[in-house]
Parts: structure tokens; C-alpha cells; sequence
């Protein structure tokens, strides 16, 4: 996403400023000519005379009419990689510029496209005024968002704009992978206990590490492992992983809760914990209240593991993640994974019970509902190929 949102101040200089100031009368339009991305991987046609724009991205479009009335922009974020969901498209659009009356139109389609919405808007660029339409989908690769403006968006323009957008084609390239393992069931069990992370990201939840291993997304992983967790190499890798081993945000938690009770919250009846909290720390607001009651009964009956699988969800995950960024071998990776499986699977008696302990160390940490992460779960449960339809006490074997 940091590449679409810096690359699209393009789309406010160029196809905005350019376009919408407006200096020639538009003629009919019959698109002709193939415009391709540098890479190859995506393409559309255009009417004679239109000019090519260096968007600076490979796998993106942009052009602009003859007599600079009209601009396009094809967009293509990879799927993992450059985008989670059309949302954040949609998001890099509307952050780059000013968009108002967005209004949907029913009944498009793009040929090659699913799941297509498309908006009429009004656009505004510094001032300089026009009209905008936006087409939104996505294939099994990628995320597209094709933007057309114009000074107006009149029947005729429309017109064209469908009819380029039905020769919009994807060639999409073949993934890299350079894994060599089977995804046997050992594997696909530790994949469970992080699946629900991998499936926010919009990864790959079948594969160890959530993303085919080749080198766009190892540059990818050892950009997010330094921005998330200040892990640069291996040695950073495992400082990390032994913390989250030995420490983690558990050990934070239980200090809490210890300090709790002995200011006196465990002889406070439970329904009336949340506004005791509320009374004696100023720096709570009603919600944190609420879940620090919670927190508090539960670590009562069944201790510090009430949120343990917090931390080692993210052990799981780290330890993949450094696998895909070049940090281990997939043989060391998995050593360490099947290790740390080992010791959750005698902590847990069920994948419920883990995933339980998961959602509160989320709640913890994040001082937020866990209801988004949760609904996640239960989607990913009913999934034919889920992780979590394995036993919980499945024989973890080597396999390697």
C-alpha cells in the first residue's frame, strides 16, 4: 500500500491537473490501440492518439487523450502483497484527492473482472474541477481500480469508458515458489495457529509462512519484520522469538492482574469489578473497564494462559515469516515450529481453547474487541481446506 499511495500523487499531477484544466475539444472515441503495463500483466485499449504516462509502477496504466480532455489510470495491486482487500484500492484513491457525489452505477461488468462496483463522482483538483468514474474488481492475482476523468462525464464519454473497460486484460504472471516441502498435515497444523492473522493479511493460510517464497516476497517480509517487530537479521530474529518464547506480552498480563488483586479487586464482587476499575484508575475509560473485569475472572480460574496463545500465535507466525524473508531455511523454520507446536499442544486441549486464550491476549494488547478476529475464525473453521479441522492432538510429525 506504501507503493499505490506515493505513486498515485502521479494521478494528482498528471491526470488531474493535466486532464481536468482541459484544452481541446473532445472527438469521438473508438478504442484501437493496446496500452500494456511495463510488466506485461495487464492491458487495455484506447482510441488512436492517446499518449502513454510513466506511472512509475511496472504493473500499472496511465494515459491520457490526444487533446488532454480525458486520462486513465489502471491500477493493479497484487493480492498479499500490495493489497488485503479492494478496500485498500479504494482507499488510496480517495486519499490522493478530493472526491465528492460519489454515486454507484448498477450493472457493470468487466470481462475477466469479478465482484465489480463502479461510481460516477465529481472530482477536484487544487481547484480545477471535472468528473470521474471509478471501476473497482479483482481476479485470483489482483486487486484493479481503473479511474477515468474527464471534464465531463456525458453518454458518449461513458460510452467509451465501457468499452475500454471491456477490453481490459490481465496476464497474470506465474508465482514463484521456491518451497520444497509438502504440506503435509504436521505443517498444516502449525499454519492453524496463526491462520487467523494469515487470513487478515489476505494470505495464503494453506501455505508455511502464508505467501509462496521467492523474492518479491521475501523483500516484502523483511520490510514488515522491520517495521512490526525490529527484526533486521537472524540474530534479531532470535532475540524475538525467545521473548515471545519465554516472556512475551504474557508475562506483562500477569503482572497486571497480580497488581490488581493486590489492590483489592478479588475481594470485590465480579459485577461490580468494572466500575471499581472505573473509580480507583482515571486513566480507564468504560471499555477497558469492562474487559479488565474480564480479564481479571478469568485469570482467576485459569491463570496466565488465559492469553498465552497470543503470544505463541505470533511465535508461529515470526518464525514463518523469517523463513519467507531469507532469515532461516525452511528446514530451520520448521524445526523451530514444530518445537514451539509441541509445547502449545500440551498448554491447550483444543483449538477453541487456544484460539479463546488468542482473542483475550489480542484484546490485551490491542485494548479493543476482538469480535473482527473472531468472526474470522469461525469463517476459517467451515473453510473445506481449514487447519482447524485437524484434531486438535494430531501427532506432529517431522516430514522434512
Amino acid at each position: 500500500m506504501r507503493k499505490a499511495k506515493k505513486v498515485l500523487a502521479w494521478l494528482a499531477v498528471v491526470l488531474l491537473g493535466t486532464v481536468l484544466a482541459g484544452c481541446g475539444k473532445k472527438e469521438a472515441q473508438v478504442p484501437s490501440k493496446e496500452f500494456v503495463s511495463e510488466d506485461g500483466s495487464v492491458s487495455v485499449m484506447l482510441a488512436e492518439g492517446w499518449k502513454t504516462e510513466d506511472t512509475e509502477v511496472e504493473n500499472w496504466i496511465g494515459a491520457v487523450s490526444a487533446d488532454e480532455s480525458d486520462g486513465i489510470l489502471v491500477t493493479q495491486l497484487v493480492k498479499g502483497i500490495d493489497a488485503v482487500s479492494i478496500d485498500d484500492v479504494k482507499g488510496a484513491f480517495e486519499d490522493a484527492y478530493q472526491v465528492s457525489d460519489m454515486t454507484a452505477v448498477d450493472g457493470v461488468t468487466v470481462p475477466g473482472l469479478e465482484n465489480v462496483e463502479a461510481y460516477k463522482c465529481k472530482l477536484d483538483m487544487e481547484g480545477i474541477k471535472g468528473e470521474g468514474y471509478f471501476v473497482y474488481g479483482d481476479t485470483d492475482y489482483a486487486f484493479y481500480g481503473i479511474l477515468y476523468a474527464s471534464e465531463k462525464m456525458d453518454d458518449a464519454t461513458m460510452a467509451y469508458v465501457q468499452a475500454v473497460c471491456n477490453t481490459w486484460k490481465e496476464t497474470a504472471p506465474e508465482v514463484v515458489n521456491n518451497s520444497t516441502v509438502e504440506a503435509t498435515d504436521t505443517i498444516k497444523w502449525i499454519n492453524g495457529t496463526y491462520a487467523v492473522l494469515t487470513a487478515i493479511n489476505g494470505w495464503d493460510y494453506t501455505l508455511f509462512g502464508g505467501m509462496p517464497a521467492n523474492d518479491d516476497t521475501m523483500e516484502l517480509q523483511k520490510s514488515l519484520l522491520e517495521e512490526w517487530w525490529d527484526i533486521t537479521d537472524k540474530s534479531s530474529a532470535d532475540e524475538t522469538i525467545e521473548w515471545l518464547l519465554s516472556e512475551g506480552h504474557r508475562m506483562d498480563f500477569a503482572d497486571m492482574m497480580d497488581m490488581l488483586a493486590a489492590d483489592g479487586l478479588g475481594d470485590i464482587p465480579e459485577e461490580e469489578r468494572a466500575d471499581y476499575l472505573l473509580d480507583n484508575y482515571t486513566n480507564m475509560t468504560d471499555e477497558i473497564a469492562q474487559q479488565y473485569a474480564r480479564f481479571f475472572a478469568a485469570y482467576e480460574e485459569n491463570g496466565i494462559d488465559v492469553m498465552s496463545a497470543w503470544d505463541y500465535s505470533r511465535v508461529m507466525s515470526v518464525i514463518s515469516n523469517c523463513y519467507i524473508a531469507g532469515y532461516y531455511t525452511e528446514a530451520e523454520a520448521l524445526d523451530m515450529s514444530l518445537e514451539a507446536a509441541s509445547v502449545i499442544q500440551t498448554v491447550f486441549d483444543s483449538w477453541d481453547a487456544f484460539v479463546d486464550s488468542y482473542m483475550m491476549g489480542y484484546e490485551y494488547w490491542a485494548e479493543e474487541s476482538a469480535d473482527e478476529r473472531r468472526a474470522v475464525y469461525e469463517e476459517l473453521k467451515a473453510a473445506p481446506d481449514s487447519p482447524y479441522q485437524l484434531d486438535w492432538n494430531l501427532t506432529l510429525e517431522k516430514s522434512w
